[in-house]
C-alpha cells in the first residue's frame, strides 16, 4: 500500500507511507451515493516531516497501482503529543479525507431552470461541468433512463444532487481518481455461498425486518386536474370576472433570463454552432454578423429542451437589424435545427434594403408580413398554451424494474396553441413602446411535439443585434374573447408592460386592464386546469390473499409521500406505488459480512456500494439478492495489501433504492381520493378525459354542450353539478347521462357549473380520470 499527499504547495505528491502509524489501521468508509471517507494516522518521525495541509489531495493505492481512495482533506489534522523522540518531539496526526466530489461540493450552482427530458447521466455531467469545467473525467457516467424533470438548485451540494439523480434511476455514483462514474445498481454482481470453501459462517450476520406491504397509498405534489372552461359575457362596464376554480400554478422561475453581459456566450445556457464566427457578445447584446450561408449551420440554442406544456412565454429579444438578413429568430424545432423542422418561429428574409418578418409554422411561412424600417427595433414574442402541463410522466424503478425497464415515463399527447407577435418600436415615437403588438399567428397545432429545441438564432446570413432573451412560465389560463359578429382572439394573461390585456390578480379573479375593457356582449372563454393533490392507492390482491388467515384480512398498508422522483400527477403516484409493491413481493433482508480481501465474494479485487450480492445459505433459510449499501475497508496489513472488508447489505424492501420519501405527509380530503386500484388495473383503468368539451350555445333556460368526442360503444357521458359522487349508485347531483357527443342541459341560474366524465359498461363502470368542468356566467 502507498499513500501520497499533495499539499498543493508546489512540491507535488509526497509519499507518506513510511510515516503511517502502525498502531492505527487506516480505514475507508464507502457509502452508497455519498462521499467516501478515509481516516488514518501519521507519526512525525523525522525532522523532514511535512504536516498535511487542510485541503491537501490524498491518494491511497495498492502496490499494483490500483486506487482504493482519492480525495481531499476536509479539515486540518488533529494533533496528539506522544513524547520526545531521539531528535525532536513526536506527534500523532489524525487525518480525515473525503472523496474527490468534495471539490465539487465547495462550489455553488447558479439559479437555473429545472432539467427536463434529460437522461440522469446528462444531468450529472452538466452539473459537474457547470461547477468545475473540464476538471472531472465523465466518460464513465452512463446516460441511463430519462428524468422527466429535475431541479438543480444552488442550496444543495453536488454530492446531494448526484445522490438524488442516481436514486431517480436506481443507480449509484462515485468519484475516484478525478473521474465520475454513474452505473445502474447491480452492474457488478457477487455471491456469498455456503458451499464456497472460503465462506465464513460466523462472519455473516442476517436479520429479517418485519416489513410486509400489499396496499400502498402514494401522495404526490399538487397536480393539474379538471379541464376547466369558464364562459362570461361583457356588459361594457365590468373588468373583473370570477373563475370557477383556482387555476393550477406552474413555477415562476425563469427558464432563461439572458441579457448578454461580458464578452462571450454563457456555455451553461447556450450551445453554439458557429463555423464562420458570426456570433459575438458586445455592448450587452448578442451580435450576429453573417452566417454559414446554409440552414441550420450557424445557431445559438438553449442547452436543454423546452417543454411544450402549460403556458410559456418566450421573449426572443429586442432586435435591431443593420442590413437585410436571412434566417430564423426564436425557432422551436422538433428534430434538427433546420427550417423544415421548425414548429414555430419568426422567418427573416431579405427585401431590398430591408428584411421581411413572417411567422414560420411547421416549416412554412404563414400569415401577414412585416417589413423592417431603418433604425426601428423589433421585439419578438411567442406564447405557448397547452392544456397538458406535463408532457412526460416520471419514471420509477424497483428491483424488478431496473434501468431500462422503468415504470411510467410515457409521453403525454396534447394540442398546443402558438401565438406569435412582433412589436415595432420607433425610437422617435415614444408611444410605440406601449403600442399593441402585431399578431402574426394565433392557432392550434394538433398533437404537437412534447419537447422542442429552442434556437434563439438560426443564421443563414444575418446582420442584427439581440439585447435580451427571456423565457418563463406564465399563468396557466388561455383567455379568448370574441367581439359581436367576430371570431375569437387570444387575450394575453400578462403584465401590462409585457403586452398583456388581462391578469389573474388573485387566485380566482380574471381582471382586464382598463384599456382592454370587454365591450357589451363580448364573449369571453377562460380555459385552464384546476388543481388538487396527486394521490393513488394500489393494492396487490395476491399479496393480500397470501397473508389472509383467520380474522386477519391480510391487508398490510402504508402511506408514502414521494420526494425523489417527484410524483407530479396521479398517474405518477400509481407507478410509484407499483414500484413499491414490486419490492414487497419478496421478504425484507439486511445483514453484514466480514471477510479478508483475499476471500472477497466472487474472487473480486474490490467491491463498492451498489454492487449486487446474492446470499445463498440454505442452512439458514437465506436465499435472496441484496445490494451493498456500506463498505468498511480496514487496512490491517498495508505492506502485503491485505484488507479486512465489512460489507453491509439490504434488499429494496428493507431500504428503498429507487425513491426517497418526503419528511412529512399531506392530508388529502376524502372526497378527492381516487378509486382503489389493483396492480393489474394500473394503466388501463381510466377512460379518456373530455379535454375538448365546450359550451356551444347558452339561453336563459338551457345550455348546449359539445363533449368534443363521441362516446364509443357501451359508453356514455355523465354530467353532474359537483365533481364527486361519480357512479350509477348516486343520482343526487346528476343532470343526465348521454350517449351522444352533443346534448342539452338545463340552466337554472345565472351562474351554473357542469362536470362531465366519460363512462363505460363495465361492472362497476370505469370513468375518465379527470372531469371536464364547464362554468357559465351569463345574464338570464
Amino acid at each position: 500500500m502507498k499513500i501520497t499527499i499533495d499539499n498543493l504547495a508546489g512540491a507535488g505528491p509526497i509519499d507518506y507511507s513510511a510515516s503511517m502509524d502502525a498502531m492505527v489501521s487506516p480505514r475507508i468508509e464507502r457509502m452508497l451515493n455519498a462521499p467516501a471517507k478515509l481516516s488514518f494516522s501519521l507519526l512525525s518521525n523525522s525532522g523532514a516531516f511535512v504536516i498535511p495541509a487542510n485541503g491537501a489531495r490524498v491518494s491511497l493505492t495498492r502496490n499494483d497501482g490500483s486506487f482504493l481512495f482519492t480525495g481531499y482533506l476536509t479539515q486540518a489534522p488533529s494533533v496528539e503529543y506522544l513524547g520526545w523522540g531521539q531528535q525532536a518531539p513526536v506527534y500523532r496526526y489524525q487525518v480525515v479525507a473525503a472523496s474527490d466530489e468534495v471539490l465539487l461540493d465547495q462550489k455553488a450552482l447558479p439559479d437555473r431552470a429545472p432539467f427536463v427530458e434529460q437522461s440522469a447521466g446528462w444531468a450529472l455531467r452538466q452539473i459537474a461541468e457547470e461547477l468545475l469545467p473540464g476538471v472531472f473525467e465523465t466518460s464513465a457516467v452512463q446516460d441511463l433512463d430519462v428524468i422527466a424533470s429535475y431541479a438543480a438548485t444552488p442550496e444543495k451540494k453536488f454530492s446531494e444532487h448526484a445522490a438524488q439523480i442516481a436514486r431517480s434511476s436506481r443507480a449509484c455514483y462515485r468519484a475516484i481518481n478525478g473521474a465520475l462514474q454513474l452505473t445502474p445498481i447491480g452492474a457488478n454482481s457477487y455471491s456469498v455461498n455456503e458451499s464456497d470453501a472460503n465462506f465464513s459462517p460466523g462472519s455473516l450476520k442476517l436479520t429479517q425486518p418485519n416489513v410486509q406491504l400489499n396496499d400502498v397509498t402514494v401522495v404526490g405534489l399538487e397536480e393539474p386536474q379538471a379541464y376547466v372552461r369558464d364562459y362570461f359575457v361583457g356588459d361594457g362596464l365590468s373588468r373583473d370576472f370570477y373563475l370557477s376554480q383556482e387555476p393550477f400554478q406552474q413555477s415562476s422561475l425563469p427558464l432563461i433570463d439572458e441579457e448578454f453581459p461580458g464578452t462571450e456566450l454563457d456555455s451553461t445556457t447556450w450551445l453554439t454552432a458557429d463555423p464562420t464566427s458570426a456570433f459575438s457578445v458586445a455592448a450587452q447584446a448578442l451580435q450576429v454578423n453573417g452566417g454559414a450561408g446554409q440552414d441550420g449551420k450557424s445557431t445559438v440554442a438553449f442547452v436543454q429542451p423546452i417543454e411544450l406544456g402549460g403556458a410559456v412565454e418566450l421573449q426572443h429579444g429586442d432586435v435591431s437589424f443593420s442590413s437585410p438578413s436571412q434566417g430564423v429568430i426564436g425557432g422551436m424545432y422538433a428534430g434538427g435545427t433546420v427550417v423544415s423542422k421548425c414548429l414555430a418561429g419568426f422567418q427573416i428574409t431579405p427585401n431590398g434594403g430591408a428584411s421581411n418578418i413572417q411567422a414560420l409554422i411547421n416549416g412554412a411561412p404563414t400569415g401577414p408580413v412585416i417589413t423592417t424600417s431603418q433604425g426601428h427595433r423589433y421585439v419578438f414574442t411567442t406564447y405557448v398554451y397547452s392544456r397538458e402541463v406535463y408532457r412526460l410522466g416520471e419514471s420509477f424503478h424497483s428491483s424488478r424494474h431496473p434501468v431500462g425497464s422503468e415504470l411510467g415515463g410515457q409521453a403525454v399527447p396534447a394540442d398546443v396553441r402558438f401565438v406569435l407577435e412582433v412589436q415595432d418600436i420607433n425610437p422617435a415615437v415614444p408611444a410605440s413602446l406601449v403600442a399593441p403588438a402585431t399578431v402574426l399567428y394565433d392557432d392550434v397545432l394538433t398533437n404537437a411535439a412534447g419537447f422542442c429545441t429552442y434556437a434563439l438564432i438560426n443564421a443563414i446570413s444575418m446582420q442584427c443585434s439581440i439585447a435580451f432573451t427571456y423565457v418563463t412560465h406564465i399563468p396557466l389560463a388561455e383567455v379568448r374573447m370574441a367581439l359581436p359578429n367576430a371570431g375569437y382572439v387570444t387575450q394575453l394573461v400578462e403584465s401590462l408592460s409585457d403586452g398583456g390585456q388581462c391578469a389573474i390578480a388573485s387566485s380566482t379573479s380574471l381582471d382586464f386592464y382598463p384599456q382592454y375593457l370587454p365591450p357589451l356582449n363580448a364573449l369571453i372563454v377562460a380555459s385552464y386546469r384546476g388543481r388538487g393533490r396527486a394521490v393513488a392507492e394500489i393494492v396487490d390482491p395476491a399479496g393480500i390473499a397470501n397473508l389472509a388467515r383467520g380474522g386477519d384480512d391480510g391487508v398490510r398498508s402504508s402511506v408514502r409521500t414521494m420526494k425523489i422522483p417527484s410524483a407530479r400527477t396521479q398517474a405518477d403516484c400509481e407507478n410509484a406505488a407499483l414500484a413499491i409493491l414490486d419490492d414487497a413481493s419478496t421478504p425484507a433482508w439486511r445483514g453484514s459480512y466480514k471477510t479478508w480481501s483475499d476471500f472477497l465474494p466472487g474472487s473480486a479485487d474490490d467491491v463498492f456500494p451498489g454492487d449486487l450480492l446474492t446470499v445463498d445459505v440454505p442452512s439458514r433459510a437465506a436465499i435472496f439478492r441484496a445490494v451493498m449499501r456500506k463498505i468498511g475497508v480496514e487496512l490491517v496489513d498495508p505492506a502485503n495489501d491485505r484488507e479486512l472488508y465489512e460489507i453491509e447489505f439490504e434488499t429494496d424492501l428493507a431500504s428503498p433504492l429507487g425513491y426517497e420519501e418526503a419528511g412529512s405527509t399531506t392530508v388529502v380530503p376524502l372526497q378527492n381520493l381516487p378509486p382503489r386500484l389493483s396492480t393489474s388495473e394500473v394503466g388501463n383503468y381510466y377512460l379518456a378525459s373530455l379535454t375538448d368539451a365546450q359550451v356551444t350555445q347558452v339561453s336563459s333556460t338551457t345550455v348546449q354542450v359539445d363533449a368534443g368526442t363521441a362516446p364509443g360503444s357501451s359508453q356514455g357521458i355523465e354530467v353532474r353539478i359537483h365533481d364527486f359522487g361519480w357512479g350509477p349508485s348516486n343520482d343526487r347531483n346528476v343532470l343526465g347521462r348521454f350517449t351522444t357527443q352533443t346534448f342539452t342541459l338545463p340552466r337554472l341560474a345565472r351562474t351554473q357549473n357542469y362536470f362531465l366524465r366519460l363512462y363505460d359498461g363495465s361492472t362497476p363502470p370505469k370513468y375518465s380520470r379527470y372531469s371536464a368542468a364547464l362554468h357559465v356566467d351569463y345574464p338570464l
